[in-house]
C-alpha cells in the first residue's frame, strides 16, 4: 500500500492555530478529509497518517473520529500529556482504538531546548514504551544532540523523525546538521519522514535540486528501512503543490529497487506504526 506517512486536518480558527501566520495565509481555511482523498488519488496513494495540530486531548479524539469515518485515515499520531500523572490514564482510553498509532509533543516550540530530558517528559516516554506506542519527534536542527540523549535513554522505544529535523535548506546550509542527523540515525530505534522539506526551502524559488543534497544525507544515514514519504499536507502548500510535494521523493528513488520503494512509499509505515489492512 502506497501511504502519506504525515499530513493533518483542521477547522481553522485564529486562537488555536496562532502559529498560522499572515505569510502562511494560503493556510488559514478548513482542511479535511474530503480535500486530502482527491490528492491521494491524484498521485495513486491509498492512505494516509494523521497528526495532531493542536496540543489537546480534544484534537486526539477528533482524529480518531474522523478515521473511523474515512477507512483511507489508516492511523493517526495524536497528543496526550506525557508530563502529566494521568498520562497512563489517557493512553488507556486511546489504545482501545485500533487507529491509535502514536503520540507526538511540539518539541520545537519549548522555551527549554533540553525539555525532552526533563525527568517528567521521559517518564511519558517510559509509560509509551510498555505500550509500544511510536513517539515523533519534532524538533529544530539544534535540538539534535539532545534527542540524541533521549534516543539513546530508551532503545526498547520506537521514535520516528519528523521532516528530517527541519534544516536550513533555504540558506543552503548543510552543517552541523548533517553530521548530528548522521549521530542521530545510529540508534536502530529510530526512522524519518521524509516530509517537510519544501516549507524550510525558498518558497517562491526552490528547484529540486536545493533538496537532493539533504535527501542524499539521509538516505544515506538511515537507509531505505527507515524511511516513510510523508506530504506534511496542508503545510506543504504555503510552497509546493500536495503532487509536486510527493513527486520529490518518488522521483529521487525511481531507479531503486522495487522493494525499496515499496518500502519507502507505504511499507516501512504499515509496520512501524502497525497500521491494520481493512
Amino acid at each position: 500500500m502506497r501511504i502519506d506517512a504525515h499530513q493533518h486536518f483542521w477547522k481553522y480558527n485564529s486562537s488555536e492555530y496562532s502559529w498560522i501566520s499572515d505569510q502562511t495565509e494560503v493556510l488559514k481555511r478548513d482542511f479535511l478529509p474530503d480535500n486530502l482523498f482527491q490528492e491521494l488519488k491524484s498521485v495513486n496513494f491509498d492512505g494516509s497518517i494523521a497528526v495532531q495540530a493542536r496540543q489537546s486531548l480534544e484534537e486526539t479524539r477528533w482524529l480518531l473520529d474522523i478515521s473511523g469515518k474515512h477507512e483511507f485515515v489508516r492511523g493517526v499520531v495524536g497528543w496526550i500529556d506525557l508530563c502529566s500523572e494521568d498520562s497512563e490514564k489517557q493512553l488507556n482510553e486511546f489504545t482501545k482504538n485500533r487507529k491509535f498509532a502514536g503520540v507526538r509533543h511540539v518539541l520545537q516550540d519549548e522555551p527549554d531546548d533540553r525539555f525532552m530530558l526533563s525527568d517528567s517528559f521521559m517518564k511519558g516516554i517510559d509509560v509509551l514504551g510498555r505500550y509500544n506506542i511510536v513517539y515523533e519527534i519534532l524538533i529544530l536542527p539544534k535540538h539534535l544532540a539532545v534527542a540524541d540523549k533521549l534516543v539513546d535513554r530508551f532503545p526498547g522505544q520506537k521514535f520516528v523523525l519528523d521532516h528530517i529535523a527541519k534544516p536550513f535548506i533555504k540558506e543552503g546550509t548543510i552543517s552541523p546538521w548533517r553530521e548530528e542527523v548522521q549521530k542521530l540515525a545510529r540508534h536502530p530505534n529510530l526512522s524519518c519522514k521524509l516530509s517537510g522539506m519544501v516549507t524550510e526551502a525558498d518558497w517562491k524559488g526552490w528547484k529540486k535540486e536545493d533538496l537532493v543534497p539533504y535527501l542524499d544525507v539521509v538516505f544515506e544515514a538511515f537507509g531505505p528501512s527507515r524511511l516513510m514519504i510523508g506530504s506534511d499536507w496542508p503545510v506543504c502548500t504555503v510552497s509546493s503543490s500536495f503532487d509536486k510535494t510527493m513527486e520529490l521523493v518518488i522521483d529521487y528513488i525511481k531507479n531503486f529497487s522495487q522493494t525499496d520503494r515499496d518500502m519507502i512509499l507505504g511499507n516501512n509505515a504499515m509496520r512501524i506504526y502497525k497500521l491494520q489492512i481493512p
